[in-house]
């Protein structure tokens, strides 16, 4: 494999800005897309935060890694790579990270994309933090990697944060699911404008939408009217049966103009059976724009959980709960790399077929840098 190939995700860093031009510490020059890639690369290995990534970086083999695969002659201290990381501009960062993700869908880009947000947990206890970094994510749940993300400082503002996020991301084609706090009408109708479907969860915040669908889908007959679809799984000892309804005849639902091109409306039935026989039911509402079958439903419902998928593993795998970083910009940027090196792990993986766990693939890449080449190699070739 040719060593451009090896590094060609390095490229899309190489417009990353700083917050200050000068970049300029006792007499030599650290580039921002230098650090970016040492940052990268250590994330690559599992390294949990700045200080294992600079002691991962002044390592003999890493050393040799970086000055002939990246052309990375000089390794700035720690102090100057934490620095460096807080200089970035997060905006600039965001939209590399996007324009990067970009260049690797398909044409014909009929994706499902979940939003969702997590609350960096560390936050509330650093100073300059009145209330903890909150960090809403886009996820492209069939490839099982991440669009692109925003950063609040409150998880109230997580609703225009949503819209601001679709703005940014071109999901034309692509249908966009969402929980029951993002059910709004303003976020249906961006999505809408963005060329996109939607399909949302209906809970109590819209108590009278979820009780006009909930007395449709409780009547017997209109039930046995509706598209239906059932599948059953068994997991560790405990058997779900899931049950979806769906029905595009909705001219009878009041202040369904409200709601922007709404098409289907459609219920999801939830039945646990555990070891012991016992049983539980739950039952979840939701509106689409899109026509969509009962099989339809219950496929793209359960890609919503796509995106806390990711957040288990920002935590699993980088403690990311515990970052203490207290500078904003540095810790909305460590994010964003360890989002990075799961994108690129997801897409070794796939391209590979590789049945690993993926911290399994981490330490190997840690123990052995060439493992390090050939996750970025399987991820952008």
């Amino acid at each position: 494999m040719e060593t451009e190939k090896r590094i060609e995700i390095t490229k899309y860093f190489e417009e990353v800005k700083a917050k200050e031009e000068n970049e300029e510490y006792e007499g030599y020059k650290c580039s921002l897309a230098e650090v970016l890639t040492i940052c990268i690369l250590g994330s690559l290995c599992g390294l949990k935060n700045m200080k294992q990534i600079h002691q991962w970086s002044i390592n003999e083999r890493s050393k040799n890694l970086l000055k002939s695969h990246f052309g990375i002659t000089h390794i700035p201290c720690y102090f100057w790579q934490l620095t460096l990381m807080q200089r970035i501009k997060v905006e600039s960062l965001n939209e590399c990270f996007i324009n990067w993700v970009t260049s690797l869908l398909p044409e014909d880009k009929d994706l499902t994309i979940s939003f969702d947000g997590k609350t960096v947990c560390s936050t509330s206890k650093l100073s300059g933090y009145e209330k903890p970094l909150h960090i809403v994510s886009a996820h492209i749940a069939q490839l099982g990697i991440t669009f692109g993300s925003l950063a609040t400082e409150d998880k109230s503002n997580e609703i225009p944060t949503v819209r601001e996020l679709i703005k940014l991301l071109d999901i034309s084609g692509c249908l966009v699911v969402a929980d029951a706090l993002n059910c709004q009408k303003d976020t249906a109708e961006a999505i809408i404008d963005a060329e996109a479907d939607y399909l949302l969860n209906v809970k109590d915040n819209h108590e009278t939408l979820k009780e006009d669908i909930e007395d449709y889908v409780q009547d017997e007959v209109l039930k046995r009217e509706m598209d239906s679809a059932r599948t059953v799984e068994k997991n560790r000892g405990r058997l779900e049966e899931r049950t979806a309804y769906v029905t595009n005849e909705i001219e009878w639902l009041y202040g369904k103009e409200d709601w922007k091109d709404l098409t289907t409306i459609g219920a999801i039935n939830r039945v646990f059976t555990d070891k012991s026989g016992e049983t539980s039911e739950t039952w979840h509402y939701f509106i689409s724009s899109r026509d969509l079958s009962a099989e339809q439903l219950l496929e793209h419902a359960r890609l919503e959980w796509s995106v806390e998928v990711m957040h288990w593993l920002l935590d699993v795998h980088y403690t990311e709960d515990s970052c203490r970083v207290a500078d904003k910009a540095g810790q909305k940027n460590l994010n964003k790399i360890r989002k990075i090196a799961l994108n690129l792990h997801r897409q070794f993986k796939t391209k590979t077929a590789s049945k690993r766990p993926m911290s399994n693939v981490m330490f190997d890449c840690l123990l052995d840098p060439e493992m390090i080449l050939e996750v970025l190699a399987g991820a952008t070739s």
